[in-house]
């Protein structure tokens, strides 16, 4: 049986709504993981969601920052929403759904991003980043028989030279630096996650998820950075059907700065 889950930093979900919208009537995926709703729970958008047709939804929010919601149309059984660093943001959910006769835990992430300077002792921002991502060795990837996991969301890492659009000028740039990308891949191995992207595009094939704001021709440039991430257990790695980056949704109409990323399996 088909299943598919896709990720979005949608940045400002109230704001995005319509594109939201769009996105879901053109793809369907059964589980729509958001990030950086910017939203708190109480004025989450769940009327027009369910509209669609996606009854099931749980969302950890907080006012004008941050927060993370799971959109499905399969009945969602939420796990918890951890307090990364104790710091109080809302930066990740995690919550069951069943297919293919697996209960898949999915856990969805915001990283936080850093700030500019990428040194520890005189940026909290960046140092807050390595802690989070150091606290992530906690989040392995469970599986058996009956069982699997995924992890999606902004992780705010591009990891791998053909990850951004120039790894010898991004090197100290935050997103890229080697102290972020050697600890992120070093907690994914730790936990046996599978990079499901790079499964599907393997190196040196570029791929990009985020293009800033600042770029005049955002296309025409295509100074690009993969900072959006899907990954999983293995027994699910090994029934990944395709990858999606839809580039396109960078070009429409007061757009986010990340795109969608659909994965999509056939399970037995």
């Amino acid at each position: 049986m088909p299943f598919s889950i896709a990720t979005w930093n949608i940045n400002s979900v109230r704001l995005r709504m319509p594109l939201v919208e769009q996105f879901l009537t053109a793809h369907r995926p059964d589980v729509l993981c958001l990030q950086e709703t910017k939203c708190p729970d109480d004025l989450f958008p769940l009327k027009a969601l369910r509209a669609l047709g996606y009854e099931h939804i749980e969302i950890s929010g907080q006012k004008g920052y941050h927060g993370v919601a799971t959109i499905s149309l399969r009945p969602l059984e939420i796990v918890e929403k951890r307090d990364f660093c104790a710091m109080g943001d809302c930066r990740h959910l995690a919550a069951n759904v069943e297919a293919g006769g697996h209960k898949i835990l999915v856990h969805n992430f915001y990283v936080p991003a850093g700030g500019d300077e990428p040194d520890p002792g005189i940026n909290p921002k960046f140092r807050h980043k390595l802690d989070f991502v150091s606290e992530m060795h906690g989040v392995p990837a469970t599986s058996d028989e009956a069982t699997a996991s995924i992890l999606v969301g902004d992780l705010n890492i591009a990891p791998l030279e053909a990850d951004v659009w120039s790894h010898r000028k991004l090197l100290n740039v935050v997103s890229h630096t080697p102290i972020e990308t050697e600890s992120f891949e070093a907690m994914r191995r730790a936990g046996n996650w599978v990079d499901l992207m790079r499964q599907a595009i393997p190196e040196p094939e570029k791929i990009y998820t985020w293009w800033s704001y600042r770029a005049k021709d955002w296309e025409a440039s295509n100074r690009g950075r993969r900072l959006d991430h899907v990954w999983s257990s293995g027994n699910l790695a090994a029934k990944l059907s395709s990858i999606e980056v839809l580039k396109e949704a960078r070009g429409w109409e007061r757009p986010s700065d990340h795109v969608p990323v659909i994965a999509r399996f056939e399970l037995e």
